[in-house]
């Protein structure tokens, strides 16, 4: 056999190997993006080039005639790989260039690849077919059987390809990138020129330089799948890095293969001195003076890769403590989860907590239902036994690699200190916040009771003296209208005075005395009150006192505060025309009393300040009615909720639950 040929042979299987390796690394790997599965498509297509290129030269060594089924068979692999090949580069690039935000315009892009799509079927369909019954095939060029079209096609699709290659070496990231997308672009260039001067020109090149410039053209291809090895494998390329496992044990694997096939075609060189047998066994014994020279590398490449892994995890837990330190518990466990997924680079990661504190939905864009592909999961336990938590996480491929798993595995074990520091740190600062809040409210009450007592005398004799002057015939009309108006003024500062002095008393705990009162007494002393109120705003106030025919444990005057607070806020939020109702029902020992408004409802923004003191929307509310009753419900051991909209988004239905009044036994 001359030089080509064995070149030939040896690139093939080369390239059937690296194409090979590319499709189990992506298989293993199994990211889920689009570039990854044209990336398989492609590298499909040049296996099956390599492969039918392999099978149809070992043909002609071997047969003196080739059998015509296993030409055909070649001629059909080849052709289908070739004809695919054009728009799978195109694809691959168009996919890299979405993933890096490059392709803007993505109307265009459908309609550019249905139609290279199309053209490759089209060419599969009909040229292979002529092809197996002529049973004529270049299998050195293989590009001139499958016709001019394919060229200009090929051509069109690696000038393109180019393009983009200028426009990923520009916006790389980093060197290495940046070189190999120059080196991809220098690669498309000569691909480019190689197709147009092999397939296009109408001038003919000699045979025996046709053929060797066929040969480099067609073994181009292995390059850069090999140069990507090397970038996935040191530079984390296409974030297949950290599977660094899955790449040593493919590339073992096909280490293997390429020697066994080494010792295969040795025992035939060496046929005519030793049986193959025996030249197999010599080459085989070779490997063992190699053994030890590999464990050294191997358990080198192993302490690094570990010491490294620590590192990063060591790092990892710093950055979670100092975190922890805010004393956000629910900020932690997003902090944890965003970490450790762009730390160990995985699809998604979800940290379950057994208190129940977890966010309740899931922190991808994603539904958590649909991310559930293949989840792992590691317990959280505190001292080796209880758990704590889970720790969910899904890799982005189809396994997770034992350094990953090593760091998943003591980061668990570090997470329980990580999380009580969290939390001690949110009881401190909530104890701190709760004591500056009662601190601040101490001297709002006795501001509050300070400028009341101040004040209230003199609206006191303002009023008594306006409704002297009122009473006086002589008073002009003129002058009589201001004084009521003024009278009506006096009223309600002198009952935004009543509301401070309420919440400045200080708090009785239950316990310290002994209380209780009639609950329906007391709503029916509330609805008689306010019933005027109600019909001069032209609503409708109504009490039913079925369930409240309880004694409840709490003070009368408390009852009258909780209530009457609770009806005025009614009042005020129902429009005209509306109604207001105050029912009372028993339910697991306890009186449940229920206030409900036809108003707009309270907006879901505001829910939470809604108890919260001085807080109101009303232009000339103090913002202390529902203040005052979660405070005096408070003092006897009671609980306030409450629901809006109630119905047809409307409405408000304040719950307010308090004890009933055992009877000593």
């Amino acid at each position: 056999m001359d030089l080509l040929l064995y070149i030939r042979l040896f690139g093939y299987t080369l390239g059937t190997l690296v194409e090979l390796f590319w499709m189990v690394v992506i298989l293993g790997y199994r990211r889920r993006r689009n570039f990854e599965r044209v990336f398989f498509f492609l590298c499909l297509a040049f296996f099956l080039f390599f492969g039918g290129s392999l099978l149809a030269l070992n043909a002609q060594i071997y047969y003196p005639q080739p059998p015509p089924g296993v030409e055909g068979f070649a001629i059909a692999i080849i052709s289908a790989g070739l004809s695919m090949s054009p728009a799978l580069l195109l694809h691959l690039h168009m996919e890299y260039a979405d993933t890096r935000g490059l392709l803007r315009v993505k109307r265009w892009k459908r309609g550019v690849l249905a139609l290279f799509y199309l053209a490759g079927f089209d060419l599969a369909l009909h040229r292979i077919p002529l092809l197996w019954r002529a049973g004529a095939f270049d299998f050195t060029g293989p590009g001139n059987s499958l016709g001019t079209g394919f060229a200009i096609v090929l051509s069109v699709a690696l000038a393109w390809c180019a393009g983009w290659e200028r426009r990923f070496a520009t916006a790389a990231p980093d060197k290495p990138q940046r070189y190999f997308h120059w080196t991809l672009l220098f690669f498309f260039a000569v691909a480019f020129l190689a197709t147009a001067v092999l397939h296009v020109a109408p001038y003919r090149i000699p045979r025996q330089t046709s053929e060797a410039l066929e040969t480099v053209f067609s073994l181009l291809p292995i390059l850069p799948f090999a140069v990507l090895m090397d970038l996935v494998y040191r530079k984390n390329f296409l974030q297949i890095g950290r599977q660094k496992n899955l790449l040593y044990a493919v590339s073992a694997t096909f280490l293997a293969l390429l020697y066994l096939r080494l010792v295969h075609r040795v025992g035939g060189w060496l046929e005519p001195l030793l049986p193959p047998e025996a030249s197999a066994s010599i080459l085989l014994f070779v490997l063992v003076i190699f053994i030890e020279p590999l464990q050294r590398v191997l358990g080198r490449i192993l302490r690094q890769t570990a010491h490294l892994e620590m590192d990063r995890v060591q790092k990892l837990i710093t950055e979670i403590h100092k975190e922890a330190r805010q004393g956000n518990v629910t900020g932690l466990i997003h902090f944890i989860e965003r970490r450790i997924k762009e730390q160990l680079e995985l699809r998604e990661v979800w940290l379950d907590l057994a208190d129940g504190k977890s966010p309740a939905e899931p922190r991808s864009e994603e539904p958590r239902a649909a991310l559930a592909f293949d989840p792992r999961e590691f317990p959280i336990l505190r001292g080796g036994q209880t758990e704590e938590g889970v720790l969910h996480i899904e890799p982005h491929g189809a396994i997770i690699s034992g350094d990953t798993r090593a760091a998943l595995e003591f980061l668990c074990e570090q997470l329980p200190g990580a999380l009580d520091l969290c939390r001690l740190i949110d009881e401190k600062l909530r104890l701190e916040r709760e004591l500056a809040e009662r601190e601040r409210l101490a001297l709002v009450g006795q501001m509050a009771a300070s400028i009341s007592h101040n004040l209230k005398n003199p609206l006191g004799s303002m009023k008594t003296i306006l409704q002297v002057q009122l009473e006086s015939p002589e008073l002009p009309e003129s002058i009589r209208g201001e004084a009521k108006m003024l009278l009506e003024e006096i009223g309600r500062l002198s009952a935004k005075l009543n509301q401070l002095l309420q919440f400045s008393r200080p708090t009785v705990r239950r316990g310290e005395g002994v209380a209780h009162c009639d609950a329906a007494a007391a709503i029916e002393e509330v609805a008689g009150v306010f019933s005027h109120e109600a019909e001069r705003r032209g609503l409708k106030l109504s009490a039913a006192l079925k369930g409240a025919q309880v004694q409840v444990a709490v003070s009368a005057e408390a009852l009258n505060d909780i209530l009457s607070n609770l009806v005025v806020n009614a009042l005020e939020a129902t429009p005209s025309g509306g109604s207001v109702s105050v029912s009372a029902v028993e339910e697991g020992g306890n009186l449940c009393v229920l206030v409900e408004d036809g108003g707009p409802g309270i907006p879901s923004a505001l829910r939470e300040k809604i108890l919260q003191p001085f807080f109101t929307t009303k232009s000339q509310g103090t913002g202390l009615g529902l203040a005052i009753v979660a405070r005096r419900v408070a003092e006897f051991s009671g609980k306030v909720e409450w629901e809006s909209p109630v119905k047809d988004g409307h409405g408000t239905r304040f719950k307010v639950t308090l004890p009933v009044e055992r009877a000593e036994k």
